[in-house]
């Protein structure tokens, strides 16, 4: 999330969640939560069944993906032109948002006509997916008119990143059904994202995620590499985002439980003491000790930046809060504000390999 939003993100504490001790092996059971449900507080009944959340139709050609805009404005219609393209291209109509082209100071229009756009491709029958546009900052103002019973009822693929991690995580506490943190309609339409796009949403393929490594000229490769913070096999609930995003709503009651999942975070444009910041709130709100594993994607810019002699590092950072877990735990995945990204389904079944850097799915996201 880029230093220009910044304040407008208002960070919140809350009170430790009671926890157990967390072991970091597969052979703990996933599910002692209500994995469609929100972060519970202190004293919540531990151990309850764990419902599966629905999964989203898949695509077929000739489906409706509706396409908005729930955070900041976009300045190039031409953005819009290539989503409409790349979409019949793969044999899907586009339907656009009312308000797609609005802009109200940085923001894609008023909340509430942003908001109503979300609902209105959310309720339309005819509308079969909701695709962000692109991220940037608004959706978590979005949040207090959303209707979430009509979007419960109406169960759709909602796709997208960064700040739209605002909406995948409460449409998937509230609305109970798996939600897929991945590219946006102003990404690249490259080979590598496309292919995930239709394997996983229009297929319906239970996949495995590695990054794509080729030494090129190089002897080794240097490209897309990962490095192993805890290795270990663990399965769980895939569940995470844009790190800013995700410890800007924690308090807000709109985030799902997180116990036994699998926790995958993000970044872009922040400095480290910024990430030392928001790791120590997921600590604190007791998301850190809940997990079962932890897979840290791409921080995009977020080196100590000049003058910084002596500053902590990304992966000082990532030793100093995921080791001390005991749960398999890497750095360096496909996920974040890269050019070719995996499209991560929330509240899918996976088992993820911290040796391999492996993500794979134990059941198709779609139906």
């Amino acid at each position: 999330m880029s230093s220009s939003r910044r304040a407008f993100l208002q960070q919140s504490l809350v009170a430790p969640l009671a926890v157990g001790e967390v072991a970091g092996t597969v052979d703990r059971a996933p599910g002692t939560g209500q994995g469609g449900g929100l972060v519970q507080a202190a004293g919540a009944q531990a151990g309850a069944a764990t419902p599966a959340p629905r999964k989203p139709r898949r695509l077929r050609p000739g489906s409706v993906v509706g396409i908005v805009d729930p955070a900041s404005a976009t300045w190039d219609p031409v953005d819009v032109d290539i989503v409409v393209e790349s979409l019949a291209a793969l044999g899907l109509k586009a339907k656009l948002g009312a308000h797609l082209l609005d802009r109200h100071g940085y923001l894609a229009g008023r909340d509430e006509d942003r908001a109503a756009d979300v609902m209105a491709m959310f309720t339309d029958p005819g509308v079969h997916a909701v695709h962000a546009l692109r991220g940037g900052w608004g959706c978590a103002r979005l949040l207090p008119h959303l209707d979430f019973d009509a979007i419960a009822r109406n169960p759709k693929i909602l796709l997208g990143y960064s700040d739209i991690t605002a909406l995948l995580l409460p449409v998937y506490a509230r609305g109970g059904f798996v939600t897929f943190h991945g590219m946006n309609g102003a990404s690249e339409w490259n080979t590598f994202n496309v292919g995930w796009f239709k394997r996983l949403l229009m297929q319906g393929e239970a996949v495995t995620f590695t990054n794509p490594l080729s030494a090129g000229d190089q002897l080794v490769p240097t490209e897309n590499r990962i490095r192993t913070i805890t290795p270990g096999v663990a399965r769980g609930r895939l569940l995470g985002g844009n790190l800013t995003v995700l410890t800007t709503i924690i308090g807000s009651g709109l985030l799902p439980d997180f116990r036994d999942a699998i926790l995958f975070v993000e970044d872009v444009q922040e400095a480290p003491y910024r990430i030392d910041r928001m790791f120590m709130q997921l600590k604190l709100a007791g998301i850190l000790d809940q997990v079962k594993g932890v897979i840290w994607g791409r921080c995009t810019k977020c080196s100590p930046g000049e003058g910084s002699y002596g500053s902590l590092t990304i992966g000082d950072l990532l030793d100093h809060y995921l080791a001390p877990l005991k749960v398999p735990a890497w750095e360096g995945a496909q996920i974040g504000h890269i050019d070719r990204q995996f499209i991560m389904p929330l509240g899918v079944q996976a088992e993820i390999d911290a040796e391999r850097g492996s993500i794979r799915m134990l059941e198709a996201a779609v139906i």
